[in-house]
């Protein structure tokens, strides 16, 4: 296996092993790795993905395995989140030569962004049969969460369920490299994954506080096997993460009908079919010790496993297969990863930047997106030829379609 990565020690600490060659890493991005690699409980390194960047709690991109104890803002609030994809019998040449009203039936039938009349992002009215009848596989667990935690019943639970959100999240129509349609989308638990991430994440700083923890940053405290939320937070997280998969099955099965309302060619739609999360938390044997890896911004890359690489609004993603790296304990990037805030995107570019940008895509070209213009991610090719010791690629799709939150 290659040793593609750049390994630096940490004093203090266990080493950082970075799969970053040829691509920006910000200072900051670095100090949080720093400071979760200074843990008494990681185990025995951390490793950093290509799209590493600054994120809220943890470093976005990085792997950090952990031995009895599990640190919830590393996971962090959009627990679950991750991508689905399904490759379909039509080509190119199957897609109606204008794809406004493709897009504006996906629009219609998956609720995103933030709805007109609405406070809440893209929340069902009333959610219907499908929806229904899709939540019946996660209420009972639920219920007996809302047991312990009686404010989650509060949450926009079932609301949520199939519908996008807002920010990165996605859905797209996309060509790979023999012509033929994919569909895919990029969402998670929503509300109530972010309720759940947010109720720990400050019930893990409270206990940090009564036990004089002398912890590098406060966002990195830490529940222990056995401590008095631990169990509460593996099933309360396990559940969120089946709701996003679930959540995202729903949205898929809702695309794929809107298409055949504008597409009147008989297809099938999952020839090839991936769902992956990559902001999660799972327990996995890595150097000859059980540990609770965290994904946040990862994808599993087990050998043979399928994932899948997102680029932005105008660039390229890929369908790939992990290699099983076991320094990068089996992961690979969740996509391009972030070079500048969403601020500073919005500040920096123009319109007509974002235009050119996404030239030939049939999706919102207004300022509301400029934070997700492709100038503020880094370029995926980079990224991808940085951790090619970890995944092969097997299929290269564009978009033609984008539909964001």
């Amino acid at each position: 296996m290659g040793t593609n990565y750049i390994h630096e020690d940490v004093g203090g600490g266990v080493p950082l092993k970075m799969w970053t060659r040829g691509v920006p890493v910000e200072d900051e991005a670095k100090r949080q790795l720093t400071n979760a690699a200074r843990l008494p409980i990681v185990y025995p390194h951390i490793a950093a993905m290509p799209d590493v960047h600054f994120g809220i709690g943890a470093t976005v991109g990085s792997v950090i395995p952990t031995l009895k104890a599990i640190i919830p803002a590393a996971v962090g609030v959009d627990i679950g989140c991750g991508m689905m994809a399904a490759k379909t019998t039509l080509r190119a040449e199957d897609l109606p030569d204008n794809l406004a009203p493709l897009r504006s039936a996906i629009e219609r039938a998956v609720p995103h962004g933030r709805q007109p009349g609405s406070r809440d992002p893209g929340a069902w009215q009333k959610p219907p049969g499908s929806v229904n009848t899709a939540w019946s596989q996660l209420e009972p667990e639920f219920t007996e969460l809302c047991r312990d935690y009686p404010k989650l019943a509060k949450t926009n639970h079932i609301q949520h369920l199939g519908t996008l959100g807002t920010g990165n999240h996605f859905i797209e129509v996309c060509l790979d490299e023999e012509g033929f349609v994919w569909f895919m989308l990029h969402s998670g638990s929503r509300g109530v994954g972010n309720f759940i991430g947010t109720m720990f994440i400050e019930l893990a700083k409270q206990d940090a506080l009564r036990q004089n923890a002398n912890l590098p940053d406060r966002d990195l405290a830490y529940f222990e096997e056995g401590s008095r939320y631990f169990g509460d937070y593996v099933r309360a997280v396990g559940w969120a993460q089946k709701f996003a998969a679930i959540n995202r099955e729903v949205m898929m099965k809702r695309v794929i009908e809107a298409a055949k309302t504008v597409i009147h060619k008989h297809f099938q739609s999952h020839v090839e079919a991936v769902n992956c999360h990559h902001n999660y938390v799972s327990r996995e044997h890595h150097f000859g010790k059980d540990v609770y890896v965290t994904r946040k911004g990862a994808v599993s890359a087990k050998a043979g496993q399928l994932g899948i690489i997102p680029g932005s609004m105008g660039a390229r993603s890929y369908i790939v297969r992990g290699k099983g790296h076991p320094e990068s304990f089996e992961s690979c990037s969740h996509g391009a990863g972030r070079v500048m805030s969403r601020g500073e995107a919005k500040r920096r570019f123009t319109l007509a930047d974002h235009r050119a940008a996404t030239e030939g895509v049939e999706c919102r070209k207004d300022k509301d997106v400029l934070d997700e213009t492709p100038a503020a991610y880094k370029d995926i090719d980079a990224v991808m030829e940085a951790q090619r010791d970890q995944v092969d690629v097997v299929h290269t799709l564009k978009q033609v379609v984008c539909v964001k939150g």
